[in-house]
């Protein structure tokens, strides 16, 4: 599972690298008072991009099982280690409902 953190680490690295470069990229290409040419051409850089570079591909996962799936927004853990570590009192404030 360690290796599902590196991986993510290195996408992150990436996006945040190339963001202020896919930003004025895409500012190019939906300006339309600039010349066809510029525009085109930002067109084919963005194509040209690797995959991980853009946010969409990055992945929220659970910081401590690494799932992927159904992560708490607020506090980065999945719904089960959220239950845990809720239920043996480590985080504090939050306590089950009652209905």
């Amino acid at each position: 599972m360690k290796y599902l953190l590196e991986k993510d680490k290195r996408k992150r690295f990436l996006i945040l690298n190339q963001e202020l470069l896919i930003y004025v990229l895409k500012s190019f290409r939906n300006n339309m008072f600039l010349k066809n040419s510029i525009r085109l051409n930002s067109t084919l850089i963005l194509f040209n991009l690797h995959n991980n570079s853009f946010k969409s591909r990055c992945v929220n996962r659970c910081i401590l099982t690494y799932r992927k799936s159904k992560i708490h927004k607020k506090y980065f853990f999945s719904r089960i280690s959220f239950l845990d570590i809720v239920r043996r009192g480590y985080l504090s404030g939050v306590k089950k409902a009652n209905w």
